[in-house]
């Protein structure tokens, strides 16, 4: 008897237990319900429920210009009265990191092509040109001059080409000669627009102009190409006939010889400006006649063209390695580094434009060297 009562009361405890525990598992399930439900509607809410317009989002780090976006090697650029030596230091560090990232290589190869296929139709529009007021067949002997510019398998293959182009003959001004000369202006215009293509890379921008306006300003710059050529061999050609009839024939060849590398240099950084100013989708920037980037690459330019035209006449062996086609290989070399030249100009006036802005807009706290964009890039409401 005793014993059956202890077994019903054991049997009760057991019994209060499991009905205590499932109470317990019921009511968690419900907390974590109502958890997950109160989750659910407070995303929902999040999401769903319109703000406050009157509050603007809050700026992104690299948008804003503050402490925030600025570093230790930013501040230095804002110094640059009081440390000229820290402030080029951080350009020329940009420029390196910027050629890195803009794959100034690559894009260099890029420009190559399309400026092997424009040579010709260039070529041939400047014979046709030039044939309107002088013997074309005097235009490859006055090509001469550019010996000491341009190395000798680029000044061969340029010069086999006019002689090829010139022995047509003179055109007379027709409907012909201008159908003709129209499409040799179109076909060189395809290597104008790729430098602006890469150049709007250089200054990180987008192309904004339209269709026709790119191509009247790639046309643009390729005819005023075509025509600076044209009053350079004018000028190799009347110089020393100015002089000769003025008896000064002796003082003529030596002011050729020595005059050609200033008028050079000058010459180049003046239209190296123009394209770094012009060729981009840029919104407007003040003229400069010579920036440090033109003037910076023309100097590299000459330079460049001069020991790449010794080393090929001293120590390169295009034609032992390439055959028939090392001339076009050595003209190519030297395109390719006359575009890795040009894009490096660019790049400089671009990391220069952006440390004046950085100082100007929010010395001395400037843009982040590693961040910022180009100066026309910053809009007004990030200044101030």
């Amino acid at each position: 008897m005793l014993a059956s009562r202890r077994a019903d009361s054991r049997r009760m405890l057991e019994r209060k237990v499991i009905d205590r525990e499932a109470a317990a598992s019921r009511a968690g399930r419900s907390g974590l319900r109502r958890l997950l439900a109160s989750v659910v509607i407070a995303t929902a809410a999040h999401y769903m429920l319109p703000r406050d317009q009157g509050e603007p989002p809050p700026p992104r780090a690299r948008d804003k210009i503050g402490p925030a976006a600025v570093d230790d090697h930013s501040r230095s650029a804002a110094a640059s009265s009081e440390s000229p030596a820290g402030s080029w230091k951080d350009m020329l560090l940009r420029v390196v990191r910027k050629m890195s990232a803009h794959r100034i290589m690559a894009l260099a190869a890029g420009m190559t092509y399309y400026s092997l296929l424009a040579i010709f139709p260039a070529i041939a529009a400047l014979v046709a040109v030039y044939g309107l007021f002088a013997d074309p067949s005097t235009i490859a002997r006055h090509s001469d001059q550019l010996a000491g510019f341009l190395p000798g398998g680029a000044l061969d293959v340029a010069q086999d080409q006019l002689t090829r182009v010139a022995s047509n003959g003179a055109q007379t001004l027709g409907l012909t000669f201008l159908i003709g000369l129209g499409i040799s202006l179109w076909s060189a215009n395809a290597a104008m627009k790729s430098l602006f293509d890469t150049l709007n890379v250089v200054y990180g921008e987008e192309e904004k102009r339209g269709f026709v306006k790119l191509n009247a300003i790639s046309l643009g710059f390729t005819i005023g190409g075509v025509l600076f050529v044209l009053a350079a061999l004018g000028c190799i050609v009347m110089i020393p006939v100015i002089l000769g009839f003025v008896g000064m024939s002796s003082f003529g060849d030596r002011l050729l010889s020595a005059g050609r590398w200033p008028a050079m240099y000058l010459v180049l950084s003046v239209a190296l400006a123009v394209i770094y100013r012009y060729g981009p989708s840029r919104e407007a920037t003040p003229w400069r006649w010579i920036s440090w980037g033109s003037a910076t690459a023309a100097m590299v330019w000459l330079a460049a063209s001069t020991l790449f035209s010794w080393y090929a006449a001293s120590f390169g062996q295009f034609n032992e390695t390439y055959g028939s086609l090392g001339a076009v290989v050595g003209f190519m070399t030297w395109l390719w580094m006359s575009a890795i030249v040009i894009l490096l100009g660019a790049e400089i006036d671009a990391a220069l434009e952006h440390q004046a802005a950085a100082v100007t807009t929010a010395s001395p706290q400037p843009l982040d060297l590693g961040e910022a964009r180009s100066a026309d890039t910053i809009s007004p409401t990030q200044v101030g």
